[in-house]
């Protein structure tokens, strides 16, 4: 039950941690002002940010899912190609709140107390530690604003019990949601502008 969770909160950690930090290290080195110069749009680079850390993303489920199985032990009982492309919702969820997180912050050390500042409540509030159902009804609602609430959901259900999409959708359109609109946010809050 716990090691799919654990890759879940695994590829947030990587996903959030890193890409958070992108933008704003790229600011403070200078190398933002040659991407300004280009005719490139936010959108555009948003996107580029984020394809090399899908691969990334896709390299750590891989390499979390074989230890899962050959030391742990842990049984795939669904579809492994269903699983790779709804994790992939999930990841640039993931790499929208870190592109979002990177384009707020102003130095790499604040940048990395905001991923952090979203770890926690990933970790307390998703059913990874407590299950949702006994949380109060108040925080349960606050949990629906974690993308890895919906992501456990996903993963525990292809891995354990080998549930099909027919019973996943729900959380793959929340999943969906989260990545368009975070990317969107990103890319109005990156301003082609020395700051």
């Amino acid at each position: 039950y716990m090691v799919p969770a654990i890759l879940g909160i695994l590829v947030t950690m990587t996903m959030v941690l890193v890409t958070s930090m992108g933008i704003v290290r790229e600011r403070e080195r200078g190398n933002l002002e040659q991407l300004m110069v280009t005719p490139i749009k936010p959108m555009e680079l948003m996107i580029g940010k984020i394809l090399p850390y899908i691969g990334l993303g896709y390299l750590q489920i891989t390499v979390a899912l074989l230890i899962g199985v050959i030391v742990f032990g842990v049984p795939i009982r669904g579809s492994l190609i269903q699983l790779y492309l709804l994790t992939l919702f999930f990841i640039t969820a993931s790499l929208g709140l870190g592109i979002l997180i990177s384009n707020v912050a102003k130095t790499q050390m604040q940048a990395m107390q905001m991923a952090f500042f979203v770890m926690l409540p990933s970790i307390l509030l998703s059913g990874f530690m407590f299950p949702r159902e006994a949380m109060p009804k108040l925080i349960y609602y606050i949990s629906n604003l974690i993308p890895l609430t919906y992501y456990l959901v996903i993963i525990r259900g292809i891995v354990l019990k080998g549930i099909g999409f027919q019973y996943l959708y729900g959380q793959v359109i929340s999943l969906l949601v989260f990545s368009i609109v975070l990317l969107i946010a990103s890319a109005k809050k990156f301003k082609k502008k020395i700051a």
